[in-house]
Parts: structure tokens; sequence; C-alpha cells
């Protein structure tokens, strides 16, 4: 009775993910967004609790603090974990495991001279945040408090780039449920005792730092496992004829993040700068609730990227082809159907997960929801690239993206939420495009030699 069906369905799966390629993404994807499933769910109820116990300035001031420690972290940090991924792969797959090792440690080093002069920055320039982001004075120990999660993730990113090559996302996935239900349970904690703004990030912290401390444990084990006992010994003079590469590749991605950071990851920032912490409190929501139409698309880059870059070092163009079509199809098989429910019951959505004081998140949800759907449903647009050896690339049009978006920011900022969702929306809608028409070029010229992955 059920055979006929059955046998359907293993030919469309075998149809589907017909390359070992597709099915490692598959599987790795499969530990991180279920992962992503529960550790998003869980983090959503945290930031409903928080709404309801802060209302909508206290909400908007906890994003604002949150995104100032991430701008300068991210500003005196390079995208490590990227480096790592390509880097320690490629060596990898060369058989060249002490020019592997030597990367890890590199990335190491440089990610906590980055971590330890960012929390630096973050003391000296808590009077400033203050000034520019919050509507309630002397609260500079608040940004401080929430800047110690760059000490607390001070070589997370080498590790967990270690833990992307090494098909460890079945760890990272225990670790990252683990870490959503110590926030959670924190944050309920802090919720029924009264606690404030500073309960609600010591809750964050705690999360945070039981992530950071498992996952470099377990990339430290791994680096033990696959190169020895003494891998860290290794001399990184075993790098010298790949040093142009290296700062090249770091110097531009880090380039390209500090660009993002103006452009989009500072977003609260500018909102709370320009429209106050009320505002900054309904904007907040809306991009939370964006958090549905990502859950199960914003581990794909991550579990892409290492497949890509292994498909491009063995010439399989034809694995190259499958991965960025079919990828796709599967993004907008989950993206357009939730955004339109979205679009039709933002207004249910919005009541029901906080109250009806954040129903002016409404608009700029739905205008969010265009923009982000598009990035989805092409969210292998920047790994390409990365992939493809052009990292200089996504920088270029991320920077002219910037520029449009930040003129747009001082010429429209009066139009309130609306026009920052617009203006955000439209960054991604012309940065994706051109990272993916560069990537179509890319491919065109290089035939697929090899008939399968």
């Amino acid at each position: 009775m059920f055979r006929l069906p059955l046998e359907r369905l293993e030919q469309l799966y075998l149809r589907a993910f017909d390359s070992e390629f597709l099915r490692r993404i598959v599987k790795n994807s499969s530990y991180l967004v279920s992962a992503t499933v529960l550790a998003a769910g869980m983090g959503m109820v945290q930031n409903a609790f928080q709404a309801r116990a802060l209302e909508a300035a206290g909400l908007g001031l906890l994003a604002a603090v949150a995104t100032f420690s991430n701008v300068i972290n991210r500003f005196t940090s390079f995208r490590i974990d990227e480096l790592v991924v390509k880097y320690v792969r490629l060596f990898e797959e060369r058989k060249q495991h002490d020019r592997a090792a030597a990367v890890f440690k590199l990335a190491a080093i440089l990610e906590a001279a980055g971590s330890l002069a960012a929390f630096v920055l973050i003391m000296l320039l808590a009077p400033l945040g203050v000034t520019l982001f919050s509507d309630v004075p002397g609260v500079e120990s608040i940004f401080v408090l929430y800047g110690s999660i760059v000490v607390i993730n001070v070589i997370f990113d080498s590790s967990d780039g270690m833990l992307q090559v090494f098909n460890r996302f079945d760890i990272k996935s225990i670790i990252d449920i683990c870490q959503g239900v110590v926030r959670l349970g924190l944050t309920v904690l802090v919720f029924f005792t009264g606690g404030g703004l500073q309960e609600m990030i010591l809750a964050e912290l705690a999360g945070r730092l039981l992530r950071s401390l498992a996952v470099i444990a377990f990339a430290l084990n791994t680096a033990g496992k696959q190169w020895g006992a003494g891998w860290w010994r290794t001399p990184l003079s075993v790098l010298q004829r790949d040093r142009r590469s290296l700062l090249t590749f770091a110097f531009s991605t880090n380039l390209s993040a500090t660009v993002s950071l103006v452009s989009k990851d500072s977003e609260d920032l500018w909102v709370n700068a320009f429209l106050g912490n009320v505002t900054g409190g309904f904007y907040s929501l809306a991009r939370t609730l964006i958090g549905l139409l990502q859950i199960p698309i914003s581990p794909l880059p991550s579990t892409t990227y290492p497949e890509l870059s292994r498909a491009v070092a063995q010439d399989n163009w034809a694995a190259v082809r499958k991965v960025l079509g079919r990828g796709s199809v599967l993004a907008a098989l989950y993206s357009i159907p939730v955004a339109i429910a979205l679009i039709l019951f933002g207004r249910e959505v919005i009541t029901l997960y906080a109250s009806s004081e954040f129903l002016p998140a409404y608009a700029p949800l739905v205008i969010l929801v265009l923009g982000y759907s598009f990035s989805n449903i092409l969210y292998w647009s920047r790994a390409a690239l990365l992939a493809f050896n052009r990292p200089v690339y996504p920088t270029i049009v991320n920077l002219a993206g910037m520029i449009l978006k930040v003129g747009g920011i001082f010429l429209f900022a009066s139009y309130g939420a609306v026009a920052f969702a617009a203006l955000l929306s439209g960054y991604y809608v012309f940065t994706v495009s051109l990272a993916v028409l560069r990537v179509l070029q890319d491919v065109r010229v290089h035939p697929p030699l090899a008939a399968g992955a």
C-alpha cells in the first residue's frame, strides 16, 4: 500500500540530492537547522520576556547596547572563521597539515588581540555611546558590562571555523541548544523576580560564556586529534609563501565586515541615535520577528561555504552549479510561505508576542520581510565569492551599498522606522544582486568538467 509513495519519495530525494556535496550540506545543515530552530525559538521567547519586562524604551536601549559592543568588536577583528574555513580546508585537502595548523594558530592570535583591543575601546567609548544612543544618562556601566562579551569570545570565531572545517556541526548544534536553555532560563528567572536591564544582560552573558568555552574546548581537542598534541608549536614561518594571500584575504574580509557594520549590522545604533529608544524598541522587535524568516536559512552559508571551497579546490564545477541552484530552491520553499504569513498576520503575531504597545513595529516588519526574503533565496552569494577567491569584490559592492544607504539615512530618517526598514531592504537587494551576477559570470567560464560530485 505504501510502497509506491515511499519509492517516489526516495526517487525525489535522490534526484534533489544526487551528489555527495549536496548530501553533506543537507546533513550538516540538518544539525544546525535543528539547533537553530530550538535556539532561535528559545531566543524569541527570551526576547518576548525582555520586551514585556523592559517595554519599548528599555528594549531599544538593550538593542543599542548589544549592537554597540558588536560593532566595536567587529571593527577590531577579522572575519576570522572564514579565514580558517578557507585556508585550513585548502591545506587539509593538499595534505599540508603543518600549514593548516599554522593557519589556526595565526587566526587565534589575531582574534585574541582584536578582542582585547575591542574591550579597551568599549571602556573608552562608553560615555560617547551613552550620549549618542541612550535616552537615559549615566548608564556607562551598562555599556561596559555588555562589552565584556568580547573577552568571553576571545577566540570563539577561530574555534567555530575549526568545527566547520572538520564537520563538527553536531557539536555546534548541541552547544547552541545548551546555551539557549541557559539564557532563557535565567531570563525567565529575572522576569519573575522583577529584575531590570542589568540582570537581563547578565543572563545573556552567562549563556554566551557557556557557548564560548565549549566551542573553544572542542576546537582545541579537534586540533589535537588532527595534528597531534604539539600542533600549537607549529612555526608561523611555514606560511611564508602564503603570507600575501592570507593577508589579502584577511584584510579584505575585515574591510568588508567594517563596511557591513556601518551599513547593516549597526542598524539599531542608527535608529536609536536618530529616533530615540522608544522607536528603537519597536524597530528591534520587528527585526526580532524577522528571525522567523531566517531560522532555517541562517545556518546554510556556514555549511555551504566549506563544500563550495572543497568543490572549487577539486575543480568540480558541476557540484558548484548544483549547490547554488538547488540551494536557492530549498530556501525559497521556506522563505516565500513564511514571508506571506508574516505580511498577512503580522499584527496578530506582534500582539501575541509582546503586546499591542508594539503594533508600530508592523509597518517596518512588512518592508523588512521583502528584503530579507530576497537575501534568503540567494543566501549563497557571498559564500560563493569567497570560495571563488574573490574576497575583494563583495567589499566593493558593500561599500557602494553603504554609501547609498548612509546617504539615505540622513535624507529620509525623518520618515521614521519605515524609512530605515526600506533602506535596509534596498541595501540587501542591491548588494545581493550584484554579488549574484558576479558569481554567475564566474560559473559560466568554468565548464562542468565533472559529471557529478
